[in-house]
């Protein structure tokens, strides 16, 4: 079988120690998670954790039934990115003398980046988007020297009406 990239989010109760439990669930059957995002939903009692993985569908069946064992998880599914909307943050500090100001600052509207902070040899670049977009943009910048890069790991919707629902202990994959 094939690895590739799976995008699993589950809703989980919003308490002490459920990151613990899910992030311990993984470690014990060795699936490595790439990224991870985890925050409060609508209702304060849950929590959205989007959980991005790679492996077979062997892999993600495991994870997603592994998921819907735990007391603490509600839902958990796998969302197919041609049904989802995804997103992800790069703040990135590049050196910059006077002299690749411009060049970078073109960089930068060229992918609707935001330079948030400039100091005299460095410029601290902000940029949202789909992952690829964030990759194509840290390769124009390789040609500068990258001093810090920070990423927030993948946070996804699934488009149009359908929802994680709380009142159900539904675990599928879309």
């Amino acid at each position: 079988m094939t690895e590739k990239k799976h995008i699993v989010t589950a809703l989980v109760t919003n308490e002490s120690g459920v990151l613990t439990r899910i992030s311990g669930l993984f470690a014990r059957r060795c699936f490595n998670i790439d990224s991870l995002v985890v925050c409060a939903t609508e209702d304060p009692g849950f929590s959205r954790m989007t959980i991005t993985v790679r492996g077979d569908e062997s892999t993600l069946s495991q994870i997603i039934l592994q998921l819907g064992k735990l007391p603490d998880c509600r839902c958990a599914v796998e969302l197919k990115e041609s049904h989802a909307v995804l997103r992800e943050l790069l703040l990135v500090k590049v050196k910059a003398g006077a002299g690749e100001r411009t060049d970078i600052e073109t960089i930068c509207h060229t992918y609707e980046a935001k330079i948030v902070d400039m100091s005299p040899q460095s410029v601290v670049i902000e940029l949202t988007g789909k992952p690829t977009k964030l990759d194509g943009f840290i390769e124009m910048l390789s040609r500068y020297e990258i001093l810090e890069l920070s990423r927030t790991g993948l946070t996804a919707l699934e488009r149009g009406d359908g929802k994680l629902n709380s009142e159900s202990n539904l675990t599928e994959i879309l």
